[in-house]
């Protein structure tokens, strides 16, 4: 644990003697615009699994693996993803609206999931080798080996198993504690990590199969996230592959001028994702809309605290890294939760970057092990620092570095006549009514 001022001296100076992310003179690659295809699994079969169940499968359900029931409910605005998807800053992996950087964060997430069960402090890693795909599927499900053999398919350059198996087992599973699993699986591998449409890919067996072994779930969403929104703004399109409601959520979470929600303080048995759920979205703007609304975001247009959020203390950093590496099921991704301080309404000050673009890398080629045995060891030697909350405020020196970074390509300020956010989310009186 590291206080602010300290951190703040350190982050500056790395920053000052390293570099950034990106220089001067850097070339962007990226396309001007991303079209994504945000096409999901059909989660009905799985609603009415879970509305079938009596309280008591239910709470077990909670206890195990939090409140992911919840995201079956979520409404998905697409209009409001896809516009979001171009403002994904892959050189800072973050989302840079105008003139304000936002991400999603592990204590966000972590909180958002609510699952006590699985808030570990090691980091997944990836099996080297998941031929053992089998062996894994029936310790998590109790069947046999030949029924897991007869069941698994070959999709693309992996293996999966059909939801239609799982949802039968789940039916017919004589012991509630199993169909408790066999749902939360089929949940990770549908909704957080969708990557064969109606099956659960084998990376997810592995990574489920260790969740009870004190590894945190959280880096691996948020790296999956992330990779995803890189791949496709680097390719100018493709699938994401993640959870959509997930993000959505936490996009909400910052902007009450959106549904007009008065800021709150919850208690701590507070649901976020339950009440998600519960509240009707408006889905009344167009994707340009949105697009223009994000492109002059301004400060006091963020609800930089999530209402539902109260930490004391946030990692910042792991090991001689300058910032979090985030393994995945498919990829590690990395992330600088010093760039996006006010989002705790902290100080912001400037975030050491330096090799941030560079951390990325894919579980293939030669050096790939040594790497992920040096981030296995620097997650043993996590960084805190703590929050003083306050006005979210920047300083003098983190303005002069924003002003003067180099960006990757995103959306610039419309050369129209700007709108505020009350114009641009007022379309007729009676939509208005669409709100929480």
């Amino acid at each position: 644990m590291e206080d602010n001022a300290s951190v703040c001296t350190w982050s500056e100076k790395t920053q000052l003697e390293k570099g950034d992310s990106i220089t001067e003179g850097y070339t962007s690659e990226l396309w001007d615009f991303t079209r994504i295809n945000s096409t999901q699994n059909k989660f009905q079969e799985l609603r009415d699994i879970w509305d079938q169940w009596d309280e008591e499968a239910k709470q077990l359900f909670y206890q195990n693996y939090g409140d992911l029931p919840y995201l079956l409910d979520i409404k998905m605005d697409k209009h409001l993803f896809r516009a979001m998807v171009q403002f994904w800053n892959p050189a800072y992996n973050c989302f840079t609206f105008g003139e304000v950087d936002l991400v999603p964060t592990l204590e966000e997430y972590t909180t958002l999931l609510r699952c006590l069960k699985i808030q570990g402090n090691k980091a997944y890693v990836r099996a080297a080798d998941l031929s053992t795909f089998i062996k894994k599927l029936m310790m998590i499900i109790e069947m046999s080996e030949q029924w897991a053999a007869a069941r698994i398919q070959q999709k693309g350059d992996g293996k999966c198993i059909p939801w239609a198996s799982l949802r039968d087992l789940i039916l017919t599973h004589p012991y509630v504690k199993r169909r408790v699993d066999v749902l939360a699986l089929s949940i990770y591998g549908l909704v957080i990590f969708p990557k064969a449409m109606g099956h659960v890919d084998e990376a997810v067996a592995d990574l489920f199969n260790r969740l009870g072994k004190q590894n945190t779930h959280v880096p691996v969403i948020l790296a999956e996230t992330f990779r995803s929104l890189n791949a496709c703004r680097r390719v100018g399109e493709g699938r994401f592959i993640g959870c959509a409601q997930l993000l959505l959520v936490w996009f909400h979470s910052h902007f009450w001028k959106v549904d007009k929600v008065p800021c709150c303080v919850f208690f701590k048995d507070y649901f976020p994702l339950k009440e998600a759920a519960a509240t009707p979205m408006r889905d009344d703007i167009t994707e340009e809309r949105w697009i223009e609304i994000l492109q002059n975001l301004q400060e006091e247009d963020v609800m930089w605290k999530a209402s539902w959020m109260t930490p004391s203390e946030i990692l910042y950093r792991c090991g001689s890294f300058g910032w979090v590496p985030l393994p995945g099921i498919w990829r590690v991704v990395s992330y600088t939760p010093l760039l996006v301080l006010r989002q705790y309404k902290a100080k912001q000050f400037i975030p050491a970057m330096q090799g941030l673009a560079q951390s990325d890398f894919s579980y293939k080629g030669e050096h790939y092990k040594k790497k992920m045995r040096e981030i296995f060891e620097a997650w043993k030697k996590v960084c805190c620092v703590k929050i003083l909350t306050k006005a979210p405020t920047a300083t003098f020196e983190y303005k002069g570095w924003f002003s003067k970074r180099v960006n990757d390509n995103i959306p610039r300020l419309s050369l129209e006549a700007t709108r505020s956010m009350e114009e641009n989310l007022r379309v007729i009186p009676s939509e208005l009514e669409v709100i929480r």
